[in-house]
């Protein structure tokens, strides 16, 4: 089982790739989760030279920014558990 982190938003890189994912509505959807204080799964995220690269969550990452906070529950994952 992997172990959930606390993440600093700030030390997230999301790639140009899962920029291009990003679904507005889906952000206002999630947001909206967040705020019921329903469950959300982890991000996943691996670990870069100085910062994590963001892999799964696109939505989830950018609705808590939106939302002003500064931590989001990840997975950080290694080039095997991908």
């Amino acid at each position: 089982m992997l172990k959930v982190h606390t993440l600093n938003i700030d030390e997230i890189y999301v790639p140009a790739g899962r920029r291009k994912e990003f679904d507005p509505e889906k952000l206002k959807i999630t947001a909206d989760k967040i705020m019921e204080e329903t469950e959300q799964n982890p991000i996943s995220v691996r670990q870069g030279k100085d910062r994590y690269v963001l892999l799964r969550g696109i939505h989830r990452l950018e609705a808590r920014k939106a939302l002003g906070e500064t931590t989001i529950k990840g997975h950080i994952l290694h080039a095997k558990q991908r």
